[in-house]
């Protein structure tokens, strides 16, 4: 699709040919289109108009979270509960390479927006849709939300310590891990209409997103019948990892398979580590609190950062647990450039999350803070060919 004025079609990121739809609002879906923006995809946010007073973004503009979701787009208001502002989005797709949106599986049926008449007005659009629970089967009606996937998909019984009842873990995997199936999806339906010349509709939801992520936890289950527990801050499997109190905090130890076990030894040379229940994985892993107890008064003798150093040296994992404000303090952390600046128009001068992909020949960017709402529609309608006079008077009567 030709760049509309003002996208960052000059910036040679990988994505800059392609013009995304998004129709996104709260995690999962604003997730999946700034993995698009972020490498220089056109989008046109579709923002519903302030007079109808509805916030589907999940919180305020001017809030770290919205900052950071909606960097690198454009934004329109249009109301797609009129008829004129289905046409005009109907308008905008025509052109358009991906669509992007979150709703509940009805409703882009409802406004008439779904993949079928789409792609039959273009066929080469690309559709991605995310639910909580798939487009169709006995929960696709169901509400989605993070905690309800984390629950459903089984990752809040293996979190957090035996015997004290299910935890949820700290971000909205759930919603995080769909978001960036999505663009993985949108990318790889782009990568074969190069081929067929034809799109396709993209589905994923919260709920396969997070069965997904359990990873080597399901297989115990689907390959071996074993239904894992919560082991708390031990691994599931390879024992001694978890974490072990210094004199002046706590580390993270990653000690896994018997030559590594054998370096631990000798750095903390403590004789009954020799015992013969230890002698195993096996025996680590069945007595593993008797162990922890020994490297747990091992550990305490010393600092955190001695630690550290004693046991990277000796090739065995081991780092800091860090809050938050350390981690970007971290020299590793400056020198991969996570912290990204972004000049906000609510904030002025600030930082966002940046990309963790480093390619040897494309970057991604933020060329542009998060819009305002509407603040590119008189420029994109425009650009589709409307005139001064319609988007006045489509002003006028609420469609935008």
């Amino acid at each position: 699709m030709q760049q509309a004025s003002g996208s960052n079609a000059d910036s040679g990121n990988v994505l800059s040919p392609y013009t995304v739809l998004d129709l996104t609002r709260v995690r999962s879906g604003p997730t999946c289109v700034r993995q698009l923006a972020d490498w220089g995809a056109n989008v046109i946010k579709i923002e519903t108009p302030e007079t109808l007073g509805v916030n589907t973004m999940g919180g305020p503009r001017q809030g770290p979270d919205f900052q950071n979701l909606h960097r690198n787009k454009r934004s329109i208001t249009l109301n797609l509960k009129s008829d004129e502002g289905v046409e005009i989005f109907k308008r905008l797709a025509k052109t358009a390479d991906v669509v992007v949106e979150n709703y509940r599986p009805q409703v882009k049926n409802r406004l008439g927006i779904d993949y079928d008449v789409l792609s039959a007005i273009n066929p080469g659009i690309v559709y991605v849709s995310i639910s909580g629970f798939g487009q169709d089967g006995p929960y696709a009606d169901r509400p989605g939300f993070d905690q309800i996937a984390q629950g459903m998909g089984g990752l809040m019984s293996i979190t957090g310590e035996p015997g004290k009842g299910p935890m949820r873990v700290g971000i909205p995997i759930a919603d995080l891990c769909a978001g960036l199936f999505a663009a993985q999806g949108a990318m790889l339906a782009l990568l074969q209409r190069e081929r067929t010349g034809k799109g396709q509709w993209v589905q994923t939801s919260l709920l396969q997103a997070q069965i997904f992520m359990l990873d080597f936890q399901a297989a115990r289950w689907l390959m071996d019948a074993e239904v894992p527990g919560q082991a708390g801050n031990n691994h599931p499997t390879s024992i001694p990892t978890g974490v072990y109190k210094t004199s002046d905090g706590y580390i993270n130890l990653a000690c896994s398979g018997d030559s590594m076990w054998e370096r631990l030894k000798t750095s903390l040379q403590d004789n009954r580590l020799d015992d013969e229940q230890f002698a195993s994985g096996a025996g680590r892993s069945d007595n593993r609190d008797a162990l922890n107890a020994v490297l747990n008064e091992n550990t305490a003798k010393q600092t955190s950062d001695h630690w550290i150093a004693e046991f990277n040296k000796a090739g065995i994992p081991c780092g800091e647990i860090n809050s938050i404000d350390k981690v970007f303090a971290s020299p590793q952390v400056q020198h991969l450039g996570l912290a990204q600046s972004m000049k906000s128009q609510e904030r002025g001068d600030t930082h966002v999350v940046g990309q963790p992909i480093k390619m040897s020949d494309a970057e991604a960017s933020i060329d542009r803070p998060p819009p305002t709402i509407g603040q590119h529609t008189d420029e994109v309608l425009e650009h589709a060919g409307y005139s001064n006079d319609e988007i006045a008077a489509f002003r006028k009567a609420g469609v935008l």
